[in-house]
C-alpha cells in the first residue's frame, strides 16, 4: 500500500509538472518567412526577406590565355612585345571570377534599380624587363598586376543608380553602342571605334518616345576614360625613342557632351551618336618629360579647344544565313577626340613594333596616338592643333547548331596629324602639326638616312593606319559554358619612310633602322562558366 502510494503521487507531481511548463510555452509558434521568387524582372530575382526589393546575384568565372600578345587578347604592338625582345612573355594568362548585384524596386516614379559588377583577377605580368614603366618583377609590381603567389587584385567596372529615366554612377555612355567594341570578338582591342565597356563615370537620361525609339543625353568623365595625350613639342626630348612624347594634358575643366538617338526594333538597330570633348595643355614652358618647372607658371598655356566625334552604328539580326545570325558595324570620325576611335578596355595605345630589314639593322614602325599637339612661340604652331581620326568595324556572326557559333570581325583606323609630310624640311614648317612634330622627331633622332642604301630617301610623316582581321569559334557543349578561340591579325600602316640611324629604346642598340610596315598575330583562348 505504502509502494502504491508513493507510485500515485510521483505521476501526480510529473503531470502537474508539465502541464506548468506547457503553459509557458507560446500557443503557436511564429513562422519562418522564406525567400520568395519575384518574377518582375526575369528570371533570378528574389525578394529580399522583410523588403518589397528584388535582388539577382550573379557573374561568370574566366580563363583567358593569350599567345603572342597582352592581356585581354592585346596585340603585340608595343613594349616588349612590339620589340619582340628576350623580356617578352610568349604567353600571357588571366583568371577572372566576376561577381554582379542587381536591385530593383517599384515605385510611384518606376523601378528604381542599383547595380554593382566586380572583378576578382590574376594574372601574369607579361615582361620580365626592370625597365617596365608600369614595374616589373625584379623591382616590383604596379598595384593593378600582383602577379605574386597569392596576389591578384579587384578590377571595379559597373556601379550606377537608374531612376526615373535618369543613370547616376559608372556606367556604359550614352555615346556607346550596346555591343561597345565586341560586335563578335572576346578581345578587348579591337579599335575602330568607341567602348566603354568597364563603365565610365557618367550622369545621363535616356527618353522611351514607343516602337523602340529612344533619345540619351549624358555628361561624361573624361578623365581616365575618353583622353589619349596632348604633346607640348618644344620640351626637351620631346619624341621619345619609340616615336611618342610625354602628355602635356592640362587638369579637367569640362565634362565630354554625348548622346544618341536609337531605333531598336526586332529586325536590329540603328544608332546615331555624337560627343563634345575639350582639349586642354597645361603650359608654354615644361621640362623634360612634360614635368613642371619654376617657369611654367609664368610661361602662359594654349588656349582650349573643344573636338568631338560622331559614329552611326546598324545591327541587321536574323540574316537569312541562318536562325540569330546578326552584322554590327559602326562607323567613326573624331577631331581631338581620337579614344573614340583607337579604343580599347583601357587606355589608347600608341604604336612601336619592329621587324626584320634587307638593308638595316631591323625595321621600325611609329604611331603616336593624340588628340593634339602644340609648339609654343611665334614661329610655332598658334595653339594646338587637333588629331584628325576614323574608323570602321564590324562583324558577321553565325550559328552552326545551338552549340557551335563563328564569328567573322575587322576593323580599319586611321589617325592623321594637320599639314603636309614634308612640312619640315630645312626645319621650317613648325606651324602645322606635322611640322612640329617632325622638328621634334629630327631633334631626338639625328641620324636620319645619314648612312645605307636608303641614304638620301628619309621622309618624315607622323601619319599611320592599323588594319585588324579576326575570326573566333564558340563551342557550348553544356548550358552556360563556353570555350572560346580566337585568332587575330594586327597589320600598322606607318608613313615614315627611308631609314633613321638613332638609339632605340633598351635593349635595342643604337643602329640604322629602317621605317617599314608591320604585322603581327595572336591566338587567345577561354573558357568562361556563367551563373
Amino acid at each position: 500500500m505504502a509502494s502504491k502510494n508513493l507510485i500515485l503521487g510521483s505521476a501526480a507531481a510529473l503531470l502537474l509538472a508539465g502541464g506548468a511548463q506547457a503553459a509557458d510555452l507560446p500557443v503557436k509558434a511564429r513562422a519562418i518567412e522564406h525567400v520568395r521568387i519575384c518574377s518582375l524582372y526575369g528570371a533570378g530575382f528574389f525578394y529580399i526577406p522583410g523588403t518589397d526589393t528584388c535582388i539577382k546575384l550573379g557573374g561568370y568565372l574566366r580563363a583567358d590565355t593569350t599567345f603572342n600578345g597582352g592581356a585581354h587578347g592585346a596585340p603585340a604592338w608595343s613594349g616588349d612585345l612590339g620589340q619582340q625582345n628576350r623580356f617578352r612573355d610568349h604567353f600571357l594568362s588571366r583568371s577572372r571570377m566576376a561577381l554582379s548585384i542587381d536591385t530593383r524596386t517599384a515605385t510611384e516614379y518606376g523601378v528604381v534599380r542599383t547595380f554593382g559588377h566586380g572583378n576578382f583577377q590574376f594574372q601574369n605580368f607579361g615582361s620580365t624587363n626592370p625597365a617596365g614603366s608600369v614595374g616589373s618583377q625584379t623591382t616590383g609590381l604596379n598595384g593593378a598586376l600582383l602577379s605574386t603567389a597569392g596576389g591578384g587584385y579587384v578590377a571595379v567596372e559597373y556601379l550606377f543608380i537608374q531612376f526615373a529615366g535618369f543613370t547616376f554612377g559608372k556606367s556604359s555612355s550614352a555615346y556607346s553602342t550596346p555591343w561597345n567594341g565586341f560586335p563578335g570578338n572576346i578581345s578587348a582591342n579591337l579599335l575602330g571605334g568607341n567602348n566603354t565597356d568597364t563603365g565610365i563615370n557618367n550622369i545621363q537620361y535616356t527618353a522611351q518616345f514607343g516602337n523602340g525609339l529612344s533619345a540619351s543625353i549624358g555628361l561624361d568623365d573624361p578623365s581616365v576614360w575618353t583622353r589619349t595625350a596632348v604633346y607640348n613639342l618644344s620640351v626637351p626630348a620631346a619624341i621619345g625613342a619609340n616615336g611618342t612624347g610625354s602628355n602635356a594634358y592640362a587638369g579637367l575643366r569640362a565634362p565630354d557632351i554625348v548622346g544618341n538617338i536609337r531605333v531598336d526594333q526586332t529586325w536590329g538597330l540603328l544608332q546615331l551618336s555624337a560627343a563634345a570633348h575639350e582639349v586642354t595643355g597645361s603650359y608654354n614652358t615644361l621640362g623634360a618629360g612634360s614635368v613642371p618647372t619654376n617657369l611654367s607658371g609664368i610661361s602662359g598655356h594654349p588656349d582650349s579647344k573643344w573636338g568631338g566625334s560622331v559614329m552611326a552604328a546598324l545591327q541587321i539580326k536574323n540574316i537569312p544565313t541562318g536562325k540569330g545570325d546578326d552584322i554590327k558595324i559602326d562607323v567613326s570620325y573624331a577631331k581631338g577626340h581620337t579614344k573614340q576611335v583607337i579604343a580599347t578596355s583601357g587606355s589608347s595605345p600608341s604604336f612601336a613594333m619592329f621587324g626584320d630589314s634587307g638593308f638595316a639593322y631591323q625595321s621600325v614602325g611609329f604611331g603616336a596616338t593624340t588628340d593634339g599637339v602644340y609648339f609654343p612661340g611665334a614661329a610655332g604652331t598658334g595653339g594646338i592643333q587637333l588629331t584628325t581620326a576614323w574608323g570602321v568595324r564590324g562583324a558577321f556572326n553565325h550559328n552552326w547548331n545551338p552549340n557551335w557559333s563563328t564569328s567573322l570581325f575587322g576593323s580599319y583606323s586611321s589617325v592623321r596629324y594637320d599639314g603636309g609630310a614634308d612640312d619640315n624640311i630645312n626645319g621650317l614648317g613648325t606651324t602645322t602639326a606635322k611640322g612640329a612634330y617632325c622638328a621634334a622627331f629630327a631633334a631626338s633622332h639625328p641620324g636620319q638616312a645619314a648612312v645605307g642604301n636608303q641614304a638620301g630617301n628619309y621622309s618624315c610623316n607622323p601619319d599611320f593606319n592599323v588594319s585588324q582581321l579576326g575570326v573566333m569559334t564558340r563551342w557550348v557543349p553544356v548550358k552556360n559554358l563556353t570555350i572560346s578561340v580566337q585568332a587575330l591579325w594586327f597589320h600598322l600602316d606607318q608613313k615614315m619612310s627611308g631609314s633613321s640611324a638613332f638609339t632605340a629604346a633598351a635593349p635595342k642598340p643604337a643602329a640604322l633602322y629602317e621605317f617599314k610596315d608591320q604585322n603581327t598575330v595572336l591566338l587567345q583562348v577561354r573558357a568562361q562558366r556563367n551563373f
